[in-house]
């Protein structure tokens, strides 16, 4: 049997420590997650509530997961301690839409501030003076400084292992998107300045960004040339 270091062309002298995953308690599992899938994307979520209120909290257990249609699904854990729904779990259940809205760095501040433990009476937007858009499909108001708002309408709940997280799956029946980040056919991540997650108390922007030719062709083949067809960047 080849050698798989020697096959992939490693030198790698790191010495490994094994965590069994079917013994671990969920706070250990936690810290492992969180601090090993990074960067996480974050949706910072707006919602709202039977009397009306507002209610915005980020998260950064969050991805797209379809495109036709487009899907977002952002998992939810219960509150620590109490094992109680939160606020965004709740209002998303009992009106079956939300916002996701892209934190950038210049909202990455207030953007964190919405992730204390707020009272289910109190708006976090009133509380933090966060200006507000109103959506076209949706109830729930868009975050006005964020250059990038997706309207998602639920598509399904889906429960997870031992019921301490649950996957919320919307459809994105609108996205808003500022001038400054889309030119009416692409998004400019860079322009966007979006933040994401690290473990523990950090957070990180785009940093260096690396160009590599698409080895495999997206849906509509926008931006893709087989790779023999295109110019060495370096040449």
């Amino acid at each position: 049997m080849n050698d798989p270091k020697q096959a992939a062309g490693s030198t790698n002298k790191d010495r490994f420590q094994l965590v069994d995953g079917e013994a671990l308690d969920t706070e250990t599992a936690y810290r492992l997650l969180v601090g090993c899938v990074v960067p996480r994307p974050i949706a910072w979520i707006t919602t709202v509530d039977e009397q009306g209120r507002v209610n915005a909290a980020p998260f950064s257990s969050f991805n797209y997961v379809a495109t036709s249609p487009p899907m977002l699904a952002v998992n939810i854990a219960l509150r620590p301690g109490s094992g109680n729904v939160k606020d965004t779990s709740r209002n998303i259940a009992l009106t079956r839409e939300f916002v996701v809205n892209i934190a950038t760095e210049d909202q990455m501040d207030v953007m964190h501030r919405t992730a204390q433990e707020f009272g289910p009476e109190v708006s976090e937007t009133e509380a933090l003076g966060i200006d507000l858009l109103p959506s076209k499909h949706v109830r729930a108001p868009r975050i006005a400084n964020s250059p990038v708002q997706m309207e998602c309408k639920l598509d399904q709940i889906v429960t997870l292992g031992r019921g301490i997280n649950t996957l919320y799956i919307g459809e994105v029946v609108a996205f808003h998107l500022a001038d400054r980040v889309y030119d009416g056919h692409r998004v400019n991540s860079e322009a966007m300045r979006p933040v994401a997650r690290l473990g523990g108390p950090f957070y990180a922007g785009l940093g260096e960004i690396f160009h590599r030719p698409m080895l495999q062709k997206p849906p509509g083949g926008e931006g893709w040339a087989p790779i023999s067809s295109q110019s060495n960047p370096s040449s």
